[in-house]
C-alpha cells in the first residue's frame, strides 16, 4: 500500500464507521472505482482497533458506569437503568453475531459490488429520512425495552449488506421506535463496541492462523489515523444531529448512490 492509500483508507474507516453513510461501502469503492488492491486483513484489524479505541475513550464514563452496574446486578444491588442498558447492549449484539457467522461468506461472495452499494445507499438513506421525519423522538436511552433492543439488534445485522451502514440502520431503527436523536445515536455507538470487538477478534484469529505479511509501520499509521478521525467524527456528529437532524447524511447518501449509478452506466 502506498502512503496515500494508507491515509485515505484509514480516514475513511474512522470517519464513516460512526456516520450513517456506510464504512464498508466507502472502503469497497476505492478498489471498485480507482482499481486499488484490497488493503489486506492486517490493515482491517488495525483500523478497526483504532475506531474501537476511539468510541471506548469517548464514552468511557458511560462504559464504566454500565459495566459496573451490570456486574453489580448479579449481587444485592439488583437491576438499575445502567445494568438494564448493559443487558440491552448484549441482546442487541446477538443477532449480528449469529447472522454474521451464518451469512458472512454468502455476502462476501455475492453482495460486495458497486451496484449493490448504490442501491442500498439510496434505499436506506430514504429510510433514515423517513425515520427522522416521522419518528416521535420522545424516548431516552434508558426507556429502551428488551424488545426494542432486540429489534435494533436485528436491524444491525442487516448492516452486513454493503452500503447499509451499521450506525445508519441502528439509528433508523431507534428513531422509528420513538427514541430521540441523541439517544438513538448513543445507543448505536455503544452497540458498536461489542460488534467491532468481535470483528477485530475474528480478523485477528484469521490473521494469526493465516500466512500474512505484517507491515507494522502501516498498521500503526492506519490505527492512529482511524482513531483520530473516528473520535472527531463522534464529537461532531452528536452536535450536527442536534442542530440539523439526519438530513445532511440523507442528502449525501442520495447523491453518492445516484452518482455511483451514473458512473457504473458510463
Amino acid at each position: 500500500m502506498s502512503i496515500i492509500e494508507i491515509i485515505v483508507l484509514a480516514l475513511i474507516q474512522g470517519l464513516t464507521e460512526f456516520l450513517p453513510i456506510s464504512s464498508s461501502a466507502h472502503l469497497i469503492l476505492p478498489s471498485q472505482i480507482l482499481g486499488w488492491q484490497d488493503q489486506g486483513l492486517a490493515f482491517d484489524v488495525a483500523v478497526h482497533v483504532g475506531t474501537l479505541i476511539a468510541v471506548i475513550i469517548y464514552f468511557r464514563k458511560e462504559v464504566v458506569e454500565i459495566l459496573a452496574a451490570w456486574f453489580k446486578s448479579f449481587g444485592a444491588q439488583g437491576t438499575t437503568d445502567d445494568s438494564k442498558l448493559g443487558w440491552w447492549i448484549i441482546l442487541g449484539t446477538i443477532p449480528a453475531a449469529v447472522l454474521g457467522l451464518i451469512f458472512k461468506d454468502l455476502i462476501e461472495l455475492y453482495l460486495r459490488s458497486a451496484w449493490v452499494i448504490a442501491i442500498t445507499t439510496i434505499l436506506f438513506g430514504l429510510l433514515l429520512w423517513y425515520a427522522d421525519v416521522k419518528g416521535k423522538q420522545t424516548k431516552t436511552i434508558y426507556q429502551l425495552t428488551w424488545k426494542s433492543a432486540l429489534m435494533i439488534g436485528m436491524a444491525q445485522a442487516m448492516a452486513m449488506i454493503p452500503g447499509t451502514s451499521r450506525s445508519g440502520i441502528t439509528m433508523t431503527a431507534g428513531l422509528m421506535l420513538g427514541m430521540n436523536k441523541q439517544s438513538a445515536a448513543r445507543f448505536s455507538f455503544l452497540l458498536a463496541i461489542p460488534v467491532i470487538s468481535m470483528m477485530g477478534l475474528y480478523y485477528t484469529i484469521e490473521l494469526a492462523l493465516g500466512d500474512h505479511i505484517v507491515d507494522w509501520t502501516t498498521l500503526i499509521l492506519g490505527a492512529g489515523l482511524s482513531f483520530l478521525s473516528a473520535y472527531a467524527c463522534i464529537f461532531l456528529f452528536l452536535k450536527i444531529i442536534e442542530r440539523m437532524g439526519m438530513m445532511p447524511f440523507v442528502i449525501y447518501r442520495l447523491l453518492l448512490g445516484v452518482g455511483l449509478m451514473v458512473f457504473l452506466m458510463m
